[in-house]
């Protein structure tokens, strides 16, 4: 068997306040169930915590209107690092979260009579789509976006992360990288132009070389219908020399560390991404246990080193409290799990 991409698990998010950052995401974003949470050493990260382990608190929140997840991510250690610099358009690596919305209007008036620190007004993206710019409490940013497909309900009328903006130096090698590994082998859009829905953000009045990628297979697997589609955003800078977003910081440390995907065959993968020349560069190994869930998890560097990770999940909670744990290795690779299933997880909703 091949290895199957799921989705977008999820992404994560280096945050001062793991708890704080529960509550934000919760509260603007509709991010309200935990699947689990976990205060422990982090050591298998060496390669990218200077070759040391580092303690921190997790929690891996979800919402099941659909899209992936946040891992929210604290050193306890340590003082996390913000970057040297502000992050501008174009700068090298996960640079701004793609988060679904079914209602763009609705999302946006509530974001702002709430004081959320609103980048942009509503513009159509190359593709038609209706989308705005946020940061969080924590200076991140994220893409508010109209999406049509959906899975369960929530509270907001936003879901979970469907993408992400990425900066890169070539934009060709990076779409090759994005389509061979990953499977966005559909180009929705590839221009090299300046872009209105762009220029509210730093250098976003610039000219960039842009390509938005998807996936032409309906991606399968036990949690694809909760993920849904997803999308890869490409940008590379004509004009000015970007600077690397997590240049001289450790994972962990302040903004967006990784994009996980959640996967089946971790060593159908492995080879996969030792032919396109990107080889594992940690590997946590089959019996990882995190908080109430259990996997195997690695780490790969795209083209410009922005960290992509792959989760073979075992177990996850549906209802601790009545000890109802799903063991993912005695299910068909392919078949998505029941919906009635993981709309269970509306148990273990926070307010």
């Amino acid at each position: 068997m091949s290895y199957i991409i799921s989705g977008i698990q999820q992404v994560g998010i280096g945050v001062s306040n793991v708890h704080k950052g529960f509550d934000w995401y919760n509260k603007f974003l509709g991010m309200d169930i935990p699947i689990f949470e976990e205060a422990a050493e982090a050591n298998l990260m060496l390669p990218y915590t200077g070759g040391k382990p580092h303690k921190r608190h997790a929690i891996l929140a979800i919402n099941l209107k659909g899209g992936g997840g946040f891992e929210i991510w604290q050193y306890t250690s340590r003082t996390p690092e913000a970057p040297k610099f502000n992050p501008q358009l174009g700068d090298l690596g996960l640079y701004c979260a793609k988060i679904k919305s079914e209602n763009i209007n609705e999302s946006y008036n509530f974001l702002k009579s709430n004081n959320v620190n609103i980048i942009s007004e509503i513009f159509n993206n190359p593709l038609g789509k209706k989308h705005f710019f946020i940061k969080d409490a924590f200076n991140n940013l994220f893409e508010i976006i109209e999406d049509d497909i959906w899975f369960g309900k929530g509270k907001k009328s936003t879901g979970g992360p469907i993408g992400m903006i990425i900066g890169v130096t070539n934009i060709e090698k990076s779409i090759k990288f994005y389509k061979d590994v990953l499977g966005y082998d559909k180009v929705l859009f590839n221009e090299q132009n300046k872009f209105n829905d762009f220029e509210n953000l730093p250098k976003g009045s610039n000219q960039f070389k842009r390509a938005i990628l998807t996936h032409s297979k309906k991606r399968v697997g036990p949690f694809s219908q909760l993920f849904g589609n997803s999308y890869i955003e490409l940008v590379e800078a004509i004009d000015y020399t970007p600077k690397k977003i997590f240049e001289n910081r450790y994972w962990g440390d302040l903004g967006f560390i990784h994009l996980c995907f959640d996967v089946k065959n971790m060593k159908a993968l492995e080879q996969a991404c030792i032919n396109a020349g990107h080889p594992f560069t940690v590997d946590g190994g089959a019996g990882f246990e995190m908080g109430e869930a259990a996997g195997h998890f690695t780490y790969i560097e795209d083209p410009d080193g922005a960290l992509i990770e792959f989760v073979e999940t075992k177990k996850m909670p549906i209802l601790k409290k009545l000890n109802w744990y799903l063991d993912l290795t005695k299910r068909p690779a392919e078949k998505p799990l029941s919906s009635w299933m993981l709309k269970a997880l509306k148990f273990n909703r926070k307010k």
